[in-house]
Order: C-alpha cells, then structure tokens, then sequence
C-alpha cells in the first residue's frame, strides 16, 4: 500500500512539473509573442487580440473550466482523472503568473528575439506535453474535445485537431489589434506547429529509450546471473554455433535502461572480452517491466 502510494505521489509530481513547463513555456513566451500552435492557448491569444478586457491567460481557464465540466458531463466515469488534474493545474499557473510582482525592468517579450521566443516557446510545452503523455495525463483543452469525438463517432480525432490547429495558426497571420497583416508572428507560428510534434516525439522517444542487447558468449552461466541478480532483468537464451569456428555459444537477448547497459558493458569486457555484442536503442517496448500488453 505503502509503495502504491509513493508511487502515484511521484507520478502526479512529475505531471505537475510537466505541466508547470508548459505553463513557462506559455505564459513567457507565446502570450508575449502571439505565437501560436493551437489548442486553447492559441485560441487564448487570438481572443486576446479580439477582446483584451481579459487576460489570454483568462481565457484558457474560462474554456479549460468549459471542458472539463462538458468532460464529465459527457463521458462521466471514463474521464481521465490525470487529465482533470492537468488541465486544472494548466490555469492555476497561468493566474499565478498574472498575479506575481513582477520587477519594472522585467518586461516580455524577454528576449524581444523572434527566433529565441519561438524556440522556447515551442521547446517548454513540448517537454511537458512528453511527460504528461508518459504519464498517461495532458493538461486539458482541445484534448478533452477529442475523448469527447472520440466516444461518439468514427472521426480521426487527430485529424480534426490538427485542421483546427492549423485554422488558429492562419488567424496568427492578422493582427487584430492593429488591424494588419503579421507576416512574422506568422510564419513563426506556422514553424512552431511544425516543429511541435517534431521535438515532443523526439522527447516521448528520449524519456522512454532503452537498450537493446544482443551477446553472443561461451559464458552463459555467468553472464544470465549478472543480468538476473544485480541488473534485475531477464534474458531469453539459445545455443548456437559460429559459422567459422563451429564453437558452441551461447546468444542472449535482453532490454535494460542506459545506466544498466552501462554495468552490462564493462562486465561482458571482465569476462567474456571475446563476445560478440551489439547493443540498439529502442523506445517502444511491450512486456513486463516496461509497457504492459
């Protein structure tokens, strides 16, 4: 009881830190720069343009708040808890970020670069959306609207999202404000949808990456009990003979994180230098231990 404890204490920490991240990335960089890649967030700046009597992070705890409780409404028990939590912590950031005393000479956009502005702007969420995604959670928005569709009809929610996305890019051509076309808030807009699915797969793949080793040994004995017993993993062996030598050997398969491999690599050099290694990165793996089937 004690572990399952400890463990969703952990996990609900680091969905709070990744959607702490988002919030960053958010409420410093794309509200200042009306960068936009979709969702409520795009949606919030664009409003924002349209009718400034609130704040654009206002806006996204308006429709979060919209969301969630169409969410429960609608899919009742089937609505992601994490996902509630998420989209709760989203706003109470954001309205924290409206509230702190910022310094007079603090001013945003921060850097007043283009490039900068969107390189965070993208590189923060996309963190914190790997860890949400981890995680099984999201912060809320758009995601809520896809379970809802989801439920209910054949549509590709992924699909239907990425055109709305791309329509609240487009609105990020035309300042409302001053009433002109913004050809670089923009395009940095478009660069910044591109690039968000890039870097937050990218990230989902580094946060899950393993290794993958295939040994070729004469030290099977040994070699299985290092894994078993101070790795903790298991290995699936077969006897085999080398096409050259015709010397029975032993080829073990078996999947680990980067520090075990590490162990595993010095130890196969103490005793077995003559192995046959090769080692892969994976990020997609189903079993016990990893993801369950």
């Amino acid at each position: 009881m004690k572990k399952k404890i400890s463990l969703i204490l952990k996990e609900y920490s680091l969905i709070t830190f990744g959607v702490f991240l988002v919030a960053v990335g958010v409420y410093f960089f794309k509200f200042p720069s009306n960068i936009s890649t979709g969702g409520v967030t795009g949606l919030a700046i664009v409003l924002n343009q349209l009718y400034d009597g609130l704040s654009a992070s206002n806006y996204v705890t308006i429709f979060n708040i919209g969301f969630l409780v169409l969410g429960f409404v609608i899919l009742g028990k089937d609505f992601g808890v994490k996902t509630a939590y998420g989209s709760v912590m989203l706003s109470v950031f954001l309205e924290l970020f409206d509230l702190i005393p910022f310094p007079a000479d603090f001013t945003l956009p921060i850097t007043g670069e283009p490039m900068l502005e969107l390189f965070y702007a993208v590189l923060f969420p996309a963190l914190g959306a790997a860890i949400l995604f981890y995680y099984h959670g999201s912060s809320g928005g758009t995601d809520i609207v896809a379970m809802i569709v989801r439920k209910y009809t054949s549509l590709d929610c992924g699909t239907a999202l990425f055109v709305t996305d791309i329509v609240l890019v487009l609105l990020t051509f035309y300042n409302f404000e001053q009433g002109r076309i913004n050809y670089t808030t923009g395009l940095l807009s478009v660069a910044g949808l591109i690039t968000k699915t890039l870097v937050v797969d990218s990230a989902i793949a580094g946060i899950n990456r393993s290794k993958h080793f295939m040994v070729v040994t004469t030290h099977r004995e040994e070699v299985e009990k290092y894994i078993t017993e101070q790795l903790h993993r298991s290995t699936t062996t077969w006897e085999c003979e080398g096409a050259y030598s015709h010397r029975k050997e032993y080829a073990m398969i078996s999947v680990m994180n980067r520090s075990q491999a590490n162990k595993l690599r010095n130890y196969l050099k103490q005793i077995d230098p003559h192995s046959f290694v090769i080692v892969t990165n994976t990020s997609d793996i189903i079993g016990k231990g990893f993801k369950q089937v």
